[in-house]
C-alpha cells in the first residue's frame, strides 16, 4: 500500500474544463498521480529520482 504524506493538488497546467492530474507525496519522497476526474482510480506512483527527472523536463 502507497502511504502518502500530503494532500494531492492539482497540476499548474489544470484546463478551464477542470481536467487535469493531481500529485501528492509519498511516505519515501517519491510521487503517486492521479487523474482528478477519477480521485478512487489507479495511482500511478513514481520515485524520488523518477519524478525529479521528470520535473526538469519542465
Amino acid at each position: 500500500m502507497i502511504e502518502l504524506v500530503g494532500p494531492f493538488q492539482k497540476s499548474s497546467y489544470t484546463t478551464q474544463l477542470g481536467e487535469c492530474v493531481e500529485v501528492a507525496e509519498t511516505a519515501d519522497q517519491g510521487r503517486a498521480i492521479r487523474d482528478s476526474k477519477q480521485a478512487d482510480g489507479p495511482l500511478f506512483v513514481v520515485s524520488r529520482s523518477t519524478w525529479q527527472d521528470f520535473i526538469q523536463h519542465f
